[in-house]
């Protein structure tokens, strides 16, 4: 009878303690479980890139949930289950995961069916001590799901491009950026046709831009600076309806600029700058007037600035045609570039007098004519060249020189009148 009255003193507490553990169970089953093959992937993928050190089910017994892994982003599909959907590691965030400095590439990762975004940032540092290559099979099982890649500043990620990336038919983005890869660009990266952004720059590849990446009919950004690629720029870049950048700018590039250029009629910045161009300016520049950035420095490009009606140019504000083997004169018409923040016309074979009405651009904050042949008297007020102050360069033109109007404003360089 005693054991039947002390259990009923705390039949209560006891239904009420078994009633709380049912409403936390079904609590964390609403969160949605995660399968136990997907905790044991993601544990290993982490440490692959971390390191041995760390131990996952211990620090993050719910990877999804209460515990989430910094970085690593879940959604609940419709069987109920939550899986990985994006990986982003570096030192992005403060309590970012960094990589160890003897990082590996996992092959558990092509395991993670629903992964979307993978990002690495500063996880691969040393060419000589720790070189990584990026695995050249099993990219195919991400070809559903993946739809941003984004491997940055990575010096010790060697080898070349897989060739499998062009059997990611849902990538958006693609960044390649500041890494150590070499090689040609495969051709397959042209399936990529839902490319909104492909940045590829700070590498060492080589070799041409393969013919078929004007079938990026979405792409908005197209960055392959600072490589060696060479040849001829396709003609079939003038398909990208929808690009807004395209920087080819510290390459090998030869040839002439494609008049197929001109089509893109949305383009608001073009950097092409040294490289190894030719062609002359007028036949594909009168062709862009959406642009607002058109950078073409350090190319034999040569040709003259009076072919050019320069009144279509509302929307440029950056315009750089330095050392590019420019003669003739400065024209007028110039001066109606009404948006022009910066023009540097520099290390050129221009002649003959610099126009006045230049200094009537309203926004105009640089002005570079050093380096010519320029002639005559520089005529600007003393207010212009205040407001220019260090920004405006003409020194380097023999014949130019300018009249003195103060002494406390003179452009450096530059000879006053006789």
């Amino acid at each position: 009878m005693a054991l039947r009255i002390i259990s009923s003193k705390y039949q209560t507490p006891c239904f009420v303690f078994l009633v709380m553990f049912c409403l936390c169970n079904s609590q964390d089953s609403s969160l949605s479980p995660m399968e136990i093959k997907e905790k044991e992937v993601i544990y290993s993928v982490i440490q692959g890139f971390v390191g041995k050190w760390w131990n996952g089910s211990d620090l993050y017994p719910d990877p999804c949930g209460w515990t989430p892994i910094q970085g690593v982003s879940c959604e609940q599909y419709d069987d109920g289950f939550l899986y990985v959907t994006a990986i982003n590691l570096g030192p992005v965030f403060d309590n970012s995961l960094t990589c160890s400095h003897d990082a590996k590439f996992p092959e558990q990762i092509f395991k993670l069916k629903h992964l979307k975004v993978l990002s690495l940032y500063s996880c691969f540092l040393s060419p000589s001590q720790n070189p990584a290559k990026l695995p050249f099979s099993n990219w195919d099982n991400f070809s559903d799901s993946l739809e941003s890649l984004t491997l940055r500043s990575n010096p010790g990620l060697v080898g070349t491009i897989p060739s499998k990336f062009g059997s990611l038919r849902n990538l958006q983005s693609l960044v390649l950026l500041e890494n150590g890869l070499t090689g040609k660009l495969p051709p397959s990266i042209g399936n990529l046709v839902k490319l909104r952004q492909l940045v590829l720059a700070g590498n060492d590849l080589v070799g041409e831009v393969p013919f078929n990446f004007g079938r990026f009919s979405e792409l908005l950004i197209f960055d392959a600076s600072r490589n060696n690629l060479s040849g001829a720029l396709p003609s079939t870049f003038g398909i990208l309806d929808s690009l807004l950048k395209l920087d080819l700018s510290n390459n090998m590039f030869e040839g002439e600029l494609p008049r197929e250029l001109g089509r893109l009629k949305n383009l608001t910045l073009l950097d092409i700058s040294h490289n190894k161009l030719r062609g002359g300016l007028a036949r594909t520049l009168k062709e862009f007037v959406s642009i607002k950035d058109l950078v073409l420095s350090n190319n034999p490009i040569g040709g003259d600035l009076l072919g050019i009606n320069w009144n279509i140019f509302q929307n440029i504000e950056t315009l750089d045609l330095s050392n590019i083997g420019l003669v003739g004169g400065v024209p007028e018409s110039m001066a109606q570039m009404k948006r022009l923040r910066y023009l540097d016309l520099s290390n050129n074979n221009l002649s003959g007098s610099v126009p006045k009405s230049l200094e009537n651009l309203p926004c105009l904050g640089a002005l570079h004519i050093n380096g010519n042949n320029l002639t005559g008297k520089l005529d600007f007020s003393e207010g212009f060249y205040m407001k220019m102050g260090r920004h405006f360069a003409a020194w380097n033109n023999s014949n130019l020189c300018y009249i003195t109007k103060s002494t406390s404003q003179m452009p450096y360089g530059v000879k006053p009148c006789v």
